[in-house]
C-alpha cells in the first residue's frame, strides 16, 4: 500500500482512540474498513506498534476492557503529531495525482504565491534545536528591512498560517525571541551547545495560544457570542482545540475557549466584526469595543 494509504490509516487509529476512550481492537479495525481500508489484523497491530515506537504515541492496552486508549499526557505532542500527517498526506495526495497527470496543477486554486524563502534552514534548525546547538543569523526587519545579526538558543520551531519561526532566546537574555524563517539568512549552526530552560515547556505554552505570541498569564474562559451563520464557519474551523458550543438556538451560538488572550486572537475577533460580541470576560470586550470604536472614528 502507498504512503499515503499507510498515513491515512495513522491518522484514523488516532482519531478513534481519541474520540472514544476505550475501543478494542476490533473496533479500530472496523472503523479502518467504514473508511475503506481492509487490512488483516497483523497489519494494525503493525501500526499500533509502529506509532507507539517510532512516533511516541502511547497506545496503552486495557486488559480488563480488551481494549486500547491514547494516553495524552505522555504522548509527544499528539495534536502536532496529527497536524504532521496532514500535511504530509497532502503532500502525497498531490503528488501522486501530479504522477498521474501533468496537468493536475491546472485544477489546484493555491491560497496565495507563498514565499519559500527560508524552507532549505528548517533541517539545519531542527538539527540545532535537538542537539542544543546555538545559532547565528542575519534577520531581516519586517517593518524597516534591515538586517541585524543574531546569536539565539534555538527552542522550537513552530508553523502559523503556512509560515515557519524559529523560537529561541536571544543572546545572554532569557528573553524568547520569534524570527520568521523567510526572513533568515547567513544562518550559522555553531559548535557551542546550550543547556535548555529547565521549567518551561514552549509546546505546553502554546497550547493555550492563537498565533506567535504567547503569554505566562493565566489562561481564562472566553465567552463569544456568534450569529448562527458565523457560528457555522466556526465550528467547522474551530478558533481552537478547547472550543466548546455553550448555547445554540435561533437567534445565537455561544462557544467558550480556554485560552491565553493575546494580539492575534484580538485581530481575529475584529476581523469578525459584528457577527461576534464578546461577552466575557468583561475587560477584554472594553477593548474591542474601544479599538472599534476607534475605527469607526477614523471613517468620520
Amino acid at each position: 500500500m502507498s504512503r499515503q494509504g499507510t498515513i491515512r490509516r495513522y491518522s484514523l487509529i488516532i482519531e478513534k482512540l481519541k474520540s472514544k476512550k476505550y475501543s478494542s481492537f476490533e473496533i479500530v479495525k472496523d472503523y479502518l474498513f467504514e473508511h475503506g481500508f481492509e487490512i488483516s489484523s497483523r497489519t494494525l497491530q503493525r501500526d499500533i506498534e509502529q506509532l507507539r515506537f517510532e512516533f511516541g504515541i502511547d497506545i496503552k492496552y486495557e486488559r480488563i476492557k480488551n481494549s486500547y486508549y491514547i494516553e495524552a499526557d505522555t504522548s509527544h505532542n499528539l495534536d502536532g503529531f496529527l497536524r504532521f500527517l496532514e500535511i504530509v498526506n497532502t503532500a502525497e495526495l498531490l503528488t501522486e495525482s501530479l504522477k498521474e497527470s501533468k496537468d493536475t496543477l491546472s485544477y489546484i486554486s493555491f491560497e496565495s504565491r507563498g514565499d519559500l524563502r527560508g524552507i532549505k534552514n528548517l533541517k539545519p534548525l531542527l538539527f540545532a534545536i535537538k542537539n542544543c546547538r546555538i545559532i547565528s543569523f542575519l534577520h531581516e526587519k519586517f517593518n524597516s528591512g534591515k538586517q541585524k545579526r543574531y546569536l539565539v538558543k534555538p527552542h522550537l520551531l513552530k508553523e502559523y498560517q503556512n509560515r515557519w519561526y524559529v523560537i529561541g532566546t536571544n543572546d545572554n537574555t532569557k528573553e524568547m525571541r520569534t524570527f520568521g524563517i523567510d526572513r533568515i539568512s547567513a544562518l550559522i549552526v555553531q559548535n557551542k551547545t546550550f543547556k535548555q530552560t529547565s521549567g518551561i515547556n514552549l509546546i505546553k505554552l502554546f497550547e493555550s495560544t492563537i498565533g506567535l505570541v504567547y503569554s505566562l498569564e493565566k489562561v481564562e474562559d472566553i465567552i463569544l457570542s456568534f450569529t448562527p451563520l458565523q457560528a457555522k464557519y466556526i465550528k467547522a474551523l474551530p478558533l481552537h482545540k478547547s472550543q466548546e458550543v455553550l448555547k445554540e438556538n435561533k437567534k445565537e451560538v455561544q462557544i467558550r475557549l480556554r485560552i491565553t488572550p493575546n494580539y492575534e486572537f484580538k485581530q481575529k475577533v475584529l476581523m469578525l466584526g459584528e457577527t461576534v460580541i464578546v461577552l466575557k470576560p468583561y475587560w477584554l470586550a472594553d477593548e474591542i469595543k474601544k479599538s472599534l470604536a476607534n475605527t469607526l472614528k477614523k471613517y468620520k
